[in-house]
């Protein structure tokens, strides 16, 4: 009422400069139509910057020389190594899509082993659970609350726990995965995949070449632009897909997303793969489970279908790579996922663990709200940090 006055009123101070006066207004003015068109256009600009990033990436490596990789092919040939790399790198970008993406870039470029990248992925899909339990932590002063969000949290990192506590020593004694994944990558470029990597490679090389030529070829100014470019690109795909998407879906998930563990996993797999990570789909359903709104069995398929979805990531790196390697390597993580999920869910005793853990999580959370935090830091931070040091 007063500001209303106040316009109507002679004033002594001056009105507004014409300039910040259509600033104020544009927002406002802007049609929504146009404003979805104008995010979809971003959306549009901001993955193939995302290709450029990963494409630049292998560029890099390839600056470094011979002597790097064989440094970096000699610090991950140990499985222990790769995986627990995995974890903390992924820990700290808290997105799998990124990690995945520059491992492919590192493969790419001969700076990385398919054998060792998969153990690194292996690692990723842990390390990508980071984002849940720090949403779950926001639930802090509710302890309920926390129960039930820590416990939705817990499902995905101990679903993937057990997938490599199967699939590790098995890939260490057998190279399943490795030989299945090269197997994988003949078929597909057999029937004409492959030759999807020609184009966007066609699209991206000027650009890489415009990037190395302002860094000037410097190797590791190279890879600094290309991973910030990579992981950027990625936060503004989400950011952008989540204000068209995610909120409008949100009223949904219980009656119809959620109906049964199909649609839940399916729902996961195509979310997923829409915002090119798995962090953010997952960490969205940790308030709904929070609110009581999903229940933890619920969540437990969209979790495997949303490690599904986030391979497409990696799948998109290696394509843009055009290298035959680095599509291996991508169908590794792939098969890691499938074959995870073939081995966990059919099981019921085998599928119940990860439940009953993370119910025991959220209980121990009810009793104590610093277990989220110490989990948080022991898991995911300082467990991986020490087995490097003593690795290494």
């Amino acid at each position: 009422m007063s500001e209303r006055s106040a316009d109507n009123e002679p004033s002594s101070s001056p009105p507004l400069p014409p300039g910040l006066a259509s600033q104020s207004s544009t927002p406002a003015s802007l049609p929504p139509r146009a404003l979805f068109w104008l995010k979809v256009a971003g959306i549009v600009a901001a993955l193939y910057l995302f290709v450029v990033g990963v494409g630049g990436m292998g560029h890099a490596f390839q600056l470094f020389g011979a002597n790097f990789a064989e440094r970096v092919l000699m610090a991950t040939a140990n499985p222990f190594t790769g995986l627990f790399i995995g974890i903390l790198a992924t820990s700290l970008v808290q997105s799998s899509s990124t990690s995945t993406s520059i491992i492919v870039g590192m493969v790419a470029g001969g700076a990385l082993s398919v054998e060792g990248a998969i153990f690194m992925i292996m690692g990723a899909n842990i390390g990508t659970s980071i984002t849940s339990v720090l949403v779950s932590i926001g639930h802090i002063n509710r302890p309920q609350e926390l129960r039930r969000a820590f416990s939705a949290a817990s499902v995905h990192c101990f679903f993937n726990l057990t997938c490599v506590a199967l699939l590790f020593p098995l890939e260490i004694m057998t190279g399943m995965l490795a030989r299945l994944a090269g197997v994988s990558a003949r078929i597909f470029e057999g029937v004409g995949g492959m030759r999807l990597s020609n184009p966007l490679k066609a699209a991206t090389e000027p650009a890489i070449e415009t990037i190395a030529w302002i860094v000037r070829d410097h190797p590791i100014l190279m890879l600094i632009v290309t991973v910030v470019l990579t992981y950027s690109m990625l936060i503004l795909i989400v950011k952008l897909l989540r204000s068209l998407v995610l909120k409008k879906l949100e009223y949904f998930f219980d009656t119809h997303l959620f109906a049964n563990w199909r649609r839940a996993m399916l729902f996961g797999v195509i979310l997923t793969f829409a915002v090119q990570t798995s962090s953010v789909p997952t960490a969205l359903v940790v308030p709904l489970a929070g609110a009581g709104i999903l229940r933890l069995i619920q969540v437990y398929p969209y979790c495997l279908g949303s490690n599904m979805g986030t391979t497409m990531t990696a799948m998109l790196a290696a394509l843009a790579t055009g290298s035959n390697i680095a599509v291996i390597a991508a169908f590794a993580h792939l098969l890691f996922n499938v074959i995870g999920i073939l081995l966990v869910w059919p099981v019921p005793a085998i599928r119940a663990i990860p439940v009953r853990v993370a119910e025991y999580m959220g209980e121990l959370a009810y009793r104590n709200r610093l277990v989220p935090v110490a989990a948080l830091a022991l898991i995911y931070f300082a467990i991986p940090a020490v087995v490097l040091l003593l690795i290494r």
